[in-house]
């Protein structure tokens, strides 16, 4: 049998299907919070950012449709919030994002789980020294650049959709990419 595609699981959750809503937030609850911890480098704040995100999803069951990609419509809604965030506190400088991808998983207490981090491309992709250099290179890419990146790497976003969601156009889009993994790539290349 194969596997509900994310779309049709919020339209069961709209109609009452709870279990639906479980699956989803199991497939998805890795990355968004990543996409807030990699914004803010702040536990707690990437952890209110995500617990809003997921209760504005459950508030928006009943009147869901799928007329994109849900992860687009669920990245649309973070992204949203991220921002709002950023508007109420203008002056909160980001920190390094060392300090909260070292030993430790990049998930707050009673939401890590094995899957979810097995699931994590840049633990996968690097070790836990190249991590948190890759990490706090990816701290000091300007915002703008660093969204795009994040949408692309964790939210699995096209280029289109990216472009949708910041109100900005496709070649713009490409150039934040660009520069994003310019800079990361030159930060890889000086471990070697």
């Amino acid at each position: 049998m194969p596997e509900a595609t994310d779309e049709a699981l919020m339209m069961a959750f709209g109609h009452g299907d709870t279990a639906a809503f479980e699956r989803l937030y199991a497939r998805h609850k890795g990355p968004t919070f990543r996409y807030f911890l990699r914004h803010t480098s702040d536990r707690g704040i990437a952890d209110e950012l995500h617990q809003d995100l997921w209760l504005k999803v459950v508030r928006a069951r009943e009147r869901y449709t799928a007329e994109a990609r849900f992860t687009t419509w669920l990245y649309t809604l973070a992204r949203h919030r991220l921002v709002d965030h950023w508007r109420a506190q203008p002056a909160t400088p980001l920190a390094s994002l060392d300090e909260d991808c070292g030993g430790d998983a990049p998930y707050p207490a009673g939401t890590h789980d094995a899957q979810a981090e097995a699931a994590d491309p840049l633990r996968i992709a690097i070790d836990e020294q190249a991590g948190r250099r890759l990490l706090a290179a990816l701290a000091d890419v300007p915002p703008p650049q660093r969204d795009a990146f994040l949408l692309h790497v964790e939210a699995g976003l096209s280029l289109v959709e990216i472009a949708g969601l910041a109100q900005v156009p496709v070649e713009t889009v490409k150039s934040r990419l660009r520069y994003a993994y310019r800079r990361l790539r030159a930060v890889l290349e000086d471990l070697q």
